[in-house]
């Protein structure tokens, strides 16, 4: 062999070992890519399934704790029909003293029954309004109250856990009506 095949041969043998080293980097960059984006694709799932199961966790603990919303809700009116008697009823009526003590009791049976569920009466008499708790029925002028205060409750509100079951109807205070001074006519 001449001296010009032997250096033709060992040029021909670098190249593919240039090129072999180039594709092996390229390939090995691609891999890493790879590598990078299922990590990313395994810790998006792995999020994912924290958050699902955080998710889950709350709906059963609010299953547990409002559970009751409905049933409490319609007992309510029950409570209100007690109440709405007693107010009815005459306390020095002598003839009904004993039907009297009775609704008191079973009403406070009732109450203690709610209370130990979290169910808490919203009674805002003589309170700011509050239009996330209260239902304005009415407007009435008041002199000795604020402007926007609650002069009378027609129905009691309750909350269940903290959150408004129903809310209290009331009626709302507003500043009483400026009369313009009358002008005297004979001036």
């Amino acid at each position: 062999m001449s001296d010009e095949q032997q250096t033709q041969d060992s040029r021909m043998n670098e190249q593919p070992e240039q090129g072999a080293g180039e594709d092996l980097n390229v390939r090995v960059q691609n891999l890493e890519e790879q590598l990078a984006a299922a990590k990313d694709q395994s810790l998006r799932a792995v999020a994912e399934l924290q958050n699902v199961r955080r998710r889950a966790e709350q709906d059963v603990e609010k299953a547990h704790k409002f559970a009751l919303e409905k049933f409490s809700g319609d007992l309510l009116p029950v409570v209100d029909t007690l109440e709405r008697a007693l107010e009815m009823s005459n306390p020095d009526d002598e003839a009904i003293k004993p039907m009297r003590e009775g609704i008191e009791l079973t009403l406070k049976m009732f109450h203690d029954t709610l209370k130990r569920y979290n169910l808490e009466p919203v009674d805002p008499h003589g309170e700011p309004f509050n239009p996330e708790h209260h239902q304005a029925m009415a407007m009435q002028e008041s002199a000795h109250m604020e402007p926007g205060s609650v002069v009378k409750v027609f129905q009691k509100g309750y909350l269940l856990h903290g959150r408004l079951l129903r809310p209290a109807m009331v009626v709302v205070s507003k500043a009483p009506e400026q009369t313009p001074p009358s002008i005297d006519e004979k001036a």
